[in-house]
């Protein structure tokens, strides 16, 4: 299965970043990797190129088809000939995992061309409103070992089935987007995705240790890493390096941050800054890609 499964994985590179991991996603030269993995970042919305390696050493030029800053995917077609390339990977149904499910991480961490990692599922968050991209993504939580080099690589079950997107590792706990999330929006012709509410930041999940309440474990925030300049977040008074403790009356995560802006109402956000706790209410604005 394993041996099957690394014949669709492929090296992505863009511009002067590392490299990162890509899977064959359909027929006609779809290669979809992480968003991240290319050069450009947000600024971009699409267009530009990348060079995709494939099992076999072949080094070949690819197009982005699309990208989405805010599911941190990307979709690329490989130009020229494609009827050389592997077959692609069969995509399985992230909904029915369950944890304690086996799973397999592969890619290319430190330049290891087709490394495989195994593990368990750890956790998983409910799928929102419905398996539409649009709708609020989570992530699949598992322990496969993941490194630079992983991101955009497939998580796999054990029938060798894509299940998930390996998106970043945090602690111990790697992040996968779900595979229905990931094949609906790779489906999406349209563009109006790319027109959802936002604030104009980017966020980062940290573990925050609760003091003074070692019995209850750490707690889980987001950490605002950038403010876009005249964006919404930055006329409400964020910062970089505040901690989201809470979203709209919500304990915090990816998932719940999307879907409250999904709504397209003003998000009451409790922040730390500095130690000490205070709640932002911060209108979005329906413009760009959603952040």
């Amino acid at each position: 299965m394993v041996e099957e499964a690394r014949k669709s994985v492929v090296e992505v590179r863009s511009g002067r970043r590392g490299s990162g991991a890509g899977v064959v996603w359909s027929e006609g030269g779809l290669v979809l990797t992480n968003d991240h993995v290319l050069a450009g970042g947000r600024r971009r919305r699409g267009g530009g190129g990348a060079r995709v390696t494939l099992h076999d050493g072949r080094a070949l030029d690819a197009e982005v088809v699309k990208r989405s800053h805010g599911l941190d995917l990307a979709l690329l077609r490989v130009r020229g000939e494609t009827g050389g390339l592997p077959a692609a990977a069969p995509v399985g149904d992230s909904d029915a995992l369950r944890v304690g499910e086996f799973v397999y991480a592969i890619g290319h961490p430190w330049g290891s061309p087709g490394t495989v990692t195994a593990g368990v599922v750890s956790g998983l968050e409910a799928s929102g409103r419905g398996r539409r991209w649009r709708s609020a993504t989570r992530y699949v939580r598992s322990d496969v070992a993941l490194a630079p080099g992983n991101s955009g690589g497939p998580l796999l079950n054990a029938r060798g089935e894509v299940v998930g997107i390996n998106a970043m590792i945090f602690g111990r706990t790697a992040l996968s987007i779900p595979s229905n999330a990931a094949a609906a929006w790779a489906a999406d012709t349209g563009d109006a995705g790319e027109r959802r509410p936002r604030l104009g930041v980017e966020i980062v999940p940290a573990r925050l240790p609760v003091s003074g309440r070692p019995e209850e474990g750490d707690t889980l925030g987001l950490v605002i890493s950038s403010v876009e300049e005249g964006g919404p977040a930055e006329a409400a008074g964020l910062l970089v390096g505040d901690v989201l403790l809470g979203v709209a009356g919500e304990p915090p995560s990816i998932g719940v941050f999307r879907e409250a802006l999904s709504r397209g109402d003003a998000v009451s956000l409790r922040v730390m800054r500095g130690g000490k706790t205070l709640v932002v209410e911060v209108p979005p604005r329906a413009s760009g890609r959603a952040a």
